[in-house]
């Protein structure tokens, strides 16, 4: 009943919440499917699928000629791809284990370990499902080229981050107002459709349109990661760091609203959640 305190050391501390983020990680990931590799290439499936979809949208409608000159599949990966990551991550994170949540009740379970253990898995399901995808186009297809891949791979971490960023704005609003919360992140998906400029070049875009796309974090990486994986393509109108600042500004953000909202959590809430 009684244990006696001992002090930790940060180094220690830091170590267990990395271990319980991971521990969560895994669990976050095999809850979706009672066989872990099932629930893997389900995951995979659904990206491919998605990708799939939008390529033949992209060929029948005829917009190959606005594509970047090269692979058509790299250039609608490098907008799709970061797209789903994105929204996924959003979503994972807004829906994580809340303060009123069954989990928390354990005491080494506590807020950070459960945004972080959703963001990690959402980020490890999406790499897995990018390279799965590419293995099996190099393989079965044609030789997968990339101009800087450390690059590309750089931005798919800034969407992760952003979504992250987003995604904890709405896990602090959500004990409060759960409908709006849900209805934000639908609707932020929803416009990140057209409004992250998967489907079109930046560059192409005019000087009196871009500022409905240049407020997006999204549009940012997208246009920056088409740079990085195509020699021939230079972004002009979009910044590499404004992911990386914007989500910074977002995460202090949802950081003061989660400790606001952590401090007063209520049983009842739980009830309209």
């Amino acid at each position: 009943m009684f244990s006696p305190t001992t002090s930790r050391s940060f180094g220690w501390q830091l170590w267990h919440t990395l271990e319980l983020i991971f521990t969560q990680s895994v669990r976050n990931v095999r809850k979706n499917h009672g066989n872990a590799i099932i629930g893997l290439l389900l995951n995979i499936l659904q990206t491919m699928i998605l990708l799939g979809v939008f390529l033949l949208i992209f060929v029948f409608a005829g917009a190959r000629g606005a594509a970047i000159r090269g692979d058509t599949l790299i250039y609608l990966m490098s907008g799709v791809v970061l797209f789903m990551a994105h929204i996924k991550t959003l979503s994972a994170v807004a829906t994580a284990e809340g303060p009123n949540s069954a989990m928390m009740k354990h005491r080494p379970m506590n807020p950070i370990v459960a945004i972080g253990g959703a963001a990690l898995a959402e980020l490890y399901i999406q790499i897995l499902s990018i390279a799965v995808i590419l293995f099996l186009y190099h393989t079965i297809w044609t030789p997968v080229v990339i101009d800087k891949p450390f690059g590309a791979f750089a931005m798919l971490l800034a969407v992760w981050f952003s979504g992250m960023a987003i995604g904890l704005v709405m896990y602090a609003i959500k004990p409060w107002f759960p409908s709006v919360a849900k209805l934000l992140t639908t609707l932020i998906s929803r416009m990140n459709m057209v409004a992250s400029g998967k489907f079109f070049l930046a560059n192409t875009l005019p000087a009196s349109v871009l500022p409905y796309f240049t407020w997006n974090p999204l549009f940012h990486a997208i246009d920056q990661a088409r740079g990085f994986a195509f020699i021939n393509y230079n972004p002009f109108n979009t910044w590499l760091y404004y992911p990386v600042i914007f989500s910074l500004c977002v995460i202090v953000i949802g950081m003061l609203g989660e400790f606001y909202t952590r401090n007063r959590a209520s049983i009842s809430w739980s009830a309209r959640q």
